[in-house]
């Protein structure tokens, strides 16, 4: 997939892809393998960057290794760590150019203050240390050393000559960079050819499906960005903050290249606009609770305001229940984008619509905003690149997590606008669609089902839901199987894990500012999730199976026996409402920074 606007010329900007990392008593030193002159060393008392500059280098390093990049830094409070790629895999080309997917990261400590910590800091470096362990485990990361990920082909035609001469970093849109506060001090110390960006909602699954039509081949890509603004995890990033930013705000671009033709189709998907929460506390599924701020009514105009200028006209699905918690969270939505012009709100509860595996009814959906999704269209590149066509506006998704019911609907309206484009290039007859041809259609679903696991990996630590609805178009035994699984695992980790994950990002993303002024994060009022809790959740379960059985096998034996098993009993759940009463304080909770 190739064209003028991607296609490699001799003054591009090219970060360096391959690094020797040497490690002395004093200093790391990173430098190119094509051009060993080209480098800095990283200080390890204090973490001070300092520019090879073509010297060279005293002593004999402890350890040479390679690395595949340098994603940045950040200083605690005993001093720096710096973030290296040590591995990566190859997952495809983009324009021409190859991308890999980050598969292990390391942070190497640059801390050898630590010696002048008090006891009470070096518990919280400790507790700091453990989330960067957190970090380097952060999944669906990508990156390119040709050419920046992070900018639609659309936005990509509107450049000037000569912009992709300009350092990558440069070239990015910063609100989809996963790692730009890591980069600050690499910017600072203008190590261009060392500054890479990573994309991970930037690029959630980047993989490529090739289809033949009529004896010619035609690649399908999915490159989805997510926006770090108020990146989080599913249990403790919802809705959005002050400023309008929305929790899981994803673009998704589908691109098609046919005959040297390139379309590109933009959706969008983002928690809803307003000041909620839903908060852990031990229970399957959390009451959904408004929040009452002074600057409530301000959130969505925000939102749709940025949204309005960066992608046009847009269309607000919301796919929601229309009744219970989602029913009153749903119709203050409504009002308030009901306020807003160019912006059109269509509810459709898909639950009850899609019911028992009823895909086909989301073409009532469809139904309705046909002619508002078709005018909207998308970017189209001729095979000399010139600009035939240019999607004018955007399609704007959300259920309560933005994943399941997302991404199945999502992927509905991919197969639409992909039909009109193989139609607009006479792939396929004007009264055809792709489902018709059913080995091509099958390589369209499970790009669309990876895709939503990626997704959902990066929000909610386990795969989609409804994955098989997507690639089969109805439910399966081993489909809800699966979702099983994954929900088990969602509740365990909104209950036990995503506190921790939640700083973690925190950290990372600069939201909190490390200082040895400040009050330590441990002192917070902020109460840990307790250790035990799993083991205890266990041992009330086993307590009431022992007594259920205990009281059937003793019926009709000695009262002592019979008033025992009661007494068990009694003590089971009344443990059992404690929970209930203190659910909150039982779980992980962040500890770095609030909702907002």
């Amino acid at each position: 997939m190739e064209s003028q606007i991607g296609s490699k010329s001799v003054g591009d900007f090219k970060l360096w892809s391959e690094l020797e990392l040497l490690e002395f008593s004093d200093r790391f030193v990173v430098r190119s393998l094509e051009s060993p002159d080209q480098g800095f060393s990283v200080s390890r008392f204090d973490g001070d960057i300092d520019r090879l500059d073509g010297e060279d280098l005293s002593g004999i390093a402890a350890k040479a290794s390679t690395v595949y990049g340098i994603a940045g830094m950040i200083r605690l409070l005993a001093g720096t760590y710096m973030l290296a790629i040590t591995s990566r895999t190859e997952v495809g080309t983009y324009l021409g150019h190859s991308i890999f997917r980050v598969t292990s990261m390391k942070f190497l400590p640059c801390n050898e203050a630590s010696k002048f910590l008090t006891s009470q800091e070096k518990k919280d470096e400790e507790y700091f240390v453990n989330l960067l362990k957190m970090v380097e485990s952060t999944p669906g990361l990508y990156c390119s050393y040709g050419t920046d990920l992070t900018l639609c082909l659309q936005r990509r035609s509107k450049l000037g000559k000569g912009w992709k001469s300009k350092p990558i970093w440069k070239q990015s849109d910063p609100r989809f960079v996963w790692n730009r506060n890591l980069l600050e001090e690499l910017i600072e110390n203008k190590l261009d050819g060392f500054i890479m960006p990573l994309v991970q909602g930037n690029i959630l699954y980047f993989q490529t499906g090739e289809i033949k039509l009529n004896g010619s081949p035609a690649m399908i890509q999915l490159l989805s960005r997510r926006c770090t603004r108020r990146l989080g995890t599913r249990a403790w990033r919802r809705g959005a903050n002050l400023q309008g930013d929305t929790a899981n705000f994803v673009e998704t671009e589908q691109l098609l290249d046919f005959e040297g033709h390139v379309f590109s189709f933009i959706q969008v998907r983002g928690s809803i606009p307003l000041l909620w929460e839903q908060i852990a506390d031990l229970s399957y599924k959390p009451p959904l609770r408004l929040l009452e701020h002074e600057e409530t009514l301000k959130v969505a105009e925000r939102h749709f305001s940025d949204l309005l200028q960066r992608y046009g006209r847009c269309i607000v699905v919301d796919l929601t229940d229309k009744h219970g918690g989602e029913g009153i969270l749903s119709k203050v939505y409504e009002d308030e984008v009901n306020k807003i012009s160019d912006i059109r709100y269509v509810p459709f509860d898909f639950h009850k619509f899609c019911a028992n595996g009823r895909l086909d009814n989301i073409q009532l959906l469809y139904d309705q905003i046909a002619d508002d999704f078709e005018k909207q269209g998308y970017f189209h590149l001729d095979s000399d690149g010139g600009i035939l066509a240019e999607q004018e506006g955007i399609v704007r998704f959300n259920c309560i997590d933005c994943l399941d019911r997302t991404n199945v609907t999502q992927s509905f309206f991919a197969l639409k606008s992909l039909s009109s484009q193989l139609q607009r290039v006479g792939a396929i007859f004007l009264d055809q669609c792709l489902s018709i041809f059913s080995k091509d259609f099958e390589v369209f679903r499970a790009l669309w089902v990876d895709h939503g696991d990626e997704i959902s990996l990066g929000y909610s630590g386990t795969h989609a839901l409804k994955g098989d609805l997507v690639r089969y178009g109805k439910r399966t035994m081993i489909g809800n199987i699966k979702d099983g699984i994954s929900c088990l695992s969602r509740y365990y980790l909104g209950n036990f894990q995503d506190g921790l994950r939640q700083d973690a990002i925190d950290l990372i993303c600069g939201r909190y500012t490390i200082s040895r002024n400040s009050l330590s994060p441990l002192h917070s009022s902020r109460s840990p999730a307790l250790p035990y809790l799993p083991v205890a959740s266990a041992l009330v379960i086993g307590g009431l199976s022992v007594t259920t059985m205990s009281t059937i096998n003793q019926a009709g034996r000695s009262a002592q026996s019979i008033l025992s098993c009661m007494v068990c009993a009694g003590l089971v759940a009344g443990f059992m409402a404690l929970v209930k009463v203190n659910g909150r304080q039982m779980c992980s909770r962040p500890r770095l920074c609030g909702l907002l």
